[in-house]
C-alpha cells in the first residue's frame, strides 16, 4: 500500500526541459517497482518507463530514449522524471505508478497525474 503524489508538470517550450517528482507515502518505497505512464488527449494511457527498487535498473519507451531519465531517491521516497529536448507530442498528463514485483506484473497504485504542455 501505497499514495503517490506528482509535481513539476507545467508549460515549457520545445526543446526545453522539465523534471517531474513522484512522493510516496509509507515506509517501505524501496520495495516497490516505480514508473511513469502518459495519457495526451484522445489518446490510450502510454507507457513510458520505470525504475527498478534499487533505482539501478531503468528501462523507457522508444519515443522517450536518449531524452527522458527516470531516477529515484529511496531516503526521500521520490522517484523523478527528468525530460529533456522535449516536443509538442510529449504533451500529456503524466502519471506515476507503483508495483511490489521487480520482473513485472501489474501496476496497482497510481497518482492523480500532472499536466506537461511543450509548446513549439
Amino acid at each position: 500500500q501505497v499514495q503517490l503524489v506528482e509535481s513539476g508538470g507545467g508549460l515549457v517550450q520545445a526543446g526545453g526541459s522539465l523534471r517531474l517528482s513522484c512522493a510516496a507515502s509509507g515506509r517501505a518505497f524501496s520495495r516497490y517497482v516505480m514508473g511513469w505512464f502518459r495519457q495526451a488527449p484522445g489518446k490510450e494511457r502510454e507507457f513510458v518507463g520505470r525504475v527498478s527498487r534499487s533505482g539501478g535498473s531503468t528501462y523507457y519507451t522508444d519515443s522517450v530514449k536518449g531524452r527522458f531519465t527516470i531516477s529515484r531517491d529511496n531516503a526521500k521516497n521520490t522517484v523523478y522524471l527528468q525530460m529533456t529536448s522535449l516536443k509538442p507530442e510529449d504533451t500529456a498528463v503524466y502519471y506515476c505508478a507503483a508495483r511490489e514485483l521487480e520482473y513485472g506484473g501489474s501496476w496497482p497504485y497510481w497518482g492523480q497525474g500532472t499536466q506537461v504542455t511543450v509548446s513549439s
